[in-house]
């Protein structure tokens, strides 16, 4: 995806397979699936791009890169077990293969060995830092538990779940590649709210393909928030601009977690331009993304994230 991070990126996959390791061949076995799974490593990336970006020179970003593919990766293992989900991309999910207490307990051990991991960086600004978000991360959870099947839930709760359960890693991954550079606090700031902007982006579109995108393309089963309940922007848009009826239906579908009625209800998102909407709400972040690192140098690093922020709204998986 990136060929000047080809190098680096080699070193955070070595890192992250030693380091997945144990004697319990449970972890072994269950780490081998999910690193076969393979996805996106967004946040390593976006924690590679700022550390280069600013002229990093040291080691410490391969490791602290696998840190925050290790917490993002247990927090879906977790998430896959509350949302009972079967699929993720494209195969099985952990749970789905292992069942669910296998998961979970690994989910444990790739926080607890994340923790371990981030230690040997010996710098107390990057142990807040990592310490911090996996904390906001794990409210996020519970924000987003106590809005599902609630089709009250307004845009603002909505963004609220957004930026502490996604946005906050990657507000953290960015905003480390910059300590790691001992950039000044404005630059620091400016990482820092690239990160947050762009996983607002990423999981605006992410919320989108679930009514718009294909199962075979986005690695999970459209309709999979409907049927969990879930008010993402889309219902949310809906639930503000559509008819009586077209609210009672996605009220109904919300409150009950089912996809029985997913055809009107699509119906009523086209209607309603509930995608163009969510879109250009992603668009806008995206925006404000490359806006935050306008005082980064000049170089293939920058251009690189540049293209990430443009990147992450123009997906279709």
């Amino acid at each position: 995806m990136f060929p000047a991070l080809a190098a680096d990126l080699a070193e955070v996959d070595a890192v992250i397979r030693a380091r997945l390791r144990s004697e319990v061949v449970l972890i072994n076995t269950v780490g081998e699936y999910i690193v076969g799974a393979g996805g996106k490593r967004m946040r390593p990336i976006l924690l590679l791009l700022m550390a280069r970006a600013l002229d990093y020179r040291g080691s410490h970003h391969h490791l602290l890169a696998a840190v925050v593919e290790f917490i993002h990766t247990a927090t879906l293992l977790h998430d896959d077990v509350v949302d009972e989900s079967a699929l993720r991309r494209g195969r099985k999910t952990a749970n789905a293969a292992f069942g669910n207490a296998a998961s979970v307990l690994v989910g444990d051990f790739l926080y607890s060995r994340a923790f371990q991991m981030m230690v040997e960086a010996d710098d107390m600004r990057v142990m807040r830092v990592l310490s911090d978000a996996t904390n906001i991360i794990a409210e996020g959870e519970v924000l987003q538990l106590i809005n599902c099947n609630d089709p009250d839930v307004d845009e603002a709760r909505y963004l609220q779940v957004i930026r502490y359960k996604t946005a906050r890693l990657f507000e953290a991954a960015a905003q480390l590649g910059a300590i790691l550079a001992g950039a000044p606090p404005e630059i620091e700031a400016g990482a820092a709210e690239y990160g947050r902007r762009l996983g607002t982006a990423f999981q605006l579109i992410d919320d989108v393909l679930d009514y718009s995108g294909v199962t075979s393309d986005i690695g999970k089963n459209v309709g999979d928030d409907l049927r969990e309940g879930k008010p993402t922007l889309p219902l949310i848009h809906v639930m503000a601009n559509g008819t009586p009826g077209e609210r009672d239906l996605v009220r109904e579908a919300i409150t009950n977690g089912h996809t029985e009625h997913f055809e009107p209800i699509m119906a009523a998102i086209e209607r309603t331009g509930a995608i163009t909407y969510s879109r250009e709400r992603a668009r806008l972040e995206a925006e404000a993304a490359a806006q935050a690192i306008d005082g980064l140098p000049i170089s293939v690093f920058k251009e690189a994230l540049l293209y990430f922020s443009t990147d992450s709204i123009r997906r279709d998986r």
